[in-house]
């Protein structure tokens, strides 16, 4: 193993523990097959999965605070899903619910504990193409399961998806845990903060994208409750082509638009999802339509998927829990889907026909197209400013670098002029600012102030230093420092 690198091994891993997630614990076709055996019902299991993820995805980003603690914690993890999933090979009992929700709740960790190892393996900016080769490993993989359960025997694709989960174990001890040094210089690192100052607090465009991503997904809820049981009949077709125009749109989109402007694709994944659910309205329930309904809405989901993938991808350049960012930004994909799947189970209960679930999912689109712009303009900068930036910023940020030495006595000098004229800490930091060049709006994302606020400081500032404008600060303050500090 030790001829693959950290990147590559790292794919690997979670491509195959993936691949038992999607086959299995996550409504996956080999745990419906398992229940048909025993002629049960799982939506209750179910519901608890979704219940378990998502709190294992949020909660567990804030435990995991290193890279080892990321490892150890996918190793745990994987070791538990095998272990509980034994319980599956014996009848239903109480056991089934438990330890599906102990998985569910491990799983979310492990997967917010791969956003270290897609930081440190995977260099800011190629994020896509890994987001891609993850997503695409683990629904080929999660086919051939599906094939092998459907159409062979339940419990032969049950041990085939075990297997993967012991392919996964293996690598994970595999996984390197030192830090790439090659990776992130400290210029590096300096440009990171430059990020942070440009872009000010991340909490409003994270927020904007969960509720996106949360927004989105309903839709799959939706298809896996609604759409899916439509077309139980053809499970030959089912169990093979599902994955697959999601498989192709992920491949189409890693290696044919890596240097163009994607933004168009979120509005044609957009218009498939609402051809989608026309097609269910007007088409019969044969194999062909199911092609048809299929194609848009998994190709869509392909799009979608591979953005917010690689979005968290870049955002976690910007916080030092990649754990963190990671969890709780697909925690919504898992919202989003268990939101969708609780309104599609209600539309299968009342029995509503499916033109008032193609209404349903339309007003879900038009949400989806008022937040697309408002989203595209938060992520536009952070994006535009990711961590690897252009050669002339890291030229200037290295000629901030040499002055700041300099700039440093100078502010010291700038204080003590102001202190005699009794400015407060704050008035004496944006007199500074104000001297430097910056603008009001500047000087008020710089503080993380109003501009209110900054023009209210700035007025008091005027009125102790007995000066009108700008200008006169700039004279004031020259003739102070010559005076006081030849």
């Amino acid at each position: 193993m030790k001829r693959l690198d950290g990147h590559k091994l790292s794919i690997l891993v979670f491509s195959f523990y993936f691949s038992w997630l999607l086959a299995f614990l996550y409504e996956g076709r080999v745990l419906y097959k398992i229940a048909e055996r025993y002629q049960i019902e799982v939506h209750t299991i179910v519901f608890s999965i979704m219940i378990f993820h998502f709190l294992g995805l949020c909660i567990c980003g804030f435990w995991i605070k290193t890279i080892k603690n990321a490892k150890s914690f996918l190793i745990i993890s994987i070791i538990s899903c095998i272990l509980g999933s034994v319980f599956f090979f014996f009848p239903p009992t109480l056991l089934w619910n438990m330890t599906a929700a102990l998985m569910a709740f491990m799983t979310g960790g492990a997967v917010a504990a791969w956003g270290y190892f897609y930081k440190q393996f995977t260099p800011a900016g190629n994020r896509m193409s890994t987001a891609a080769d993850v997503l695409m490993g683990s629904n080929l993989l999660m086919i051939m399961i599906n094939i092998v359960a459907v159409n062979l025997h339940d419990y032969m694709g049950f041990a085939l998806s075990i297997a993967m989960l012991l392919i996964a174990l293996y690598l994970a001890v595999c996984l390197p845990t030192e830090i790439n040094t090659e990776l992130e210089s400290n210029t590096e690192a300096e440009i990171k903060k430059e990020i942070l100052v440009r872009t000010g607090h991340l909490k409003r465009p994270l927020t904007l994208l969960y509720i996106f991503i949360m927004i989105i997904t309903i839709n799959a809820g939706l298809m896996y409750q609604v759409i899916m049981p439509a077309f139980a009949a053809h499970r030959l077709l089912v169990s093979w082509y599902w994955a697959i125009p999601y498989i192709t749109v992920l491949y189409l989109m890693k290696h044919f638009s890596q240097h163009k402007n994607r933004a168009y694709t979120l509005y044609i994944a957009i218009a498939m999802i609402g051809f989608c659910f026309i097609m269910f309205m007007i088409l019969d329930r044969s194999a062909i339509s199911f092609v048809i309904i299929n194609t848009l809405m998994l190709g869509a989901c392909g799009i979608y998927d591979l953005f917010w993938w690689s979005i968290l991808g870049e955002m976690i350049e910007l916080d030092k829990n990649p754990a963190k960012i990671m969890g709780i930004g697909l925690s919504a994909n898992v919202l989003g889907v268990f939101a969708g799947g609780i309104l599609g189970k209600t539309i299968v209960i009342l029995n509503i026909q499916a033109h008032y679930i193609s209404l349903l999912a339309f007003g879900v689109i038009l949400i989806t197209f008022m937040l697309l712009p408002l989203l595209h303009k938060e992520l536009l900068e952070i994006i535009r400013n990711r961590s690897y930036l252009s050669e002339g910023e890291r030229g200037d940020l290295a000629e901030r670098k040499e002055n700041e030495k300099d700039q440093k006595t100078t502010d010291k000098i700038t204080s003590d002029i102001f202190k005699e004229f009794m400015l407060t800490d704050r008035e004496c930091e944006i007199a500074e600012l104000l001297l430097n060049g910056r603008t009001y709006k500047m000087i008020a994302a710089e503080l993380f102030l109003s501009e209110n606020t900054v023009k209210t400081h700035i007025k008091n500032i005027y009125s102790k230093l007995q000066v009108s404008n700008k200008t006169e600060l700039i004279y004031l303050y020259q003739k102070n420092k010559t005076h006081n500090h030849p």
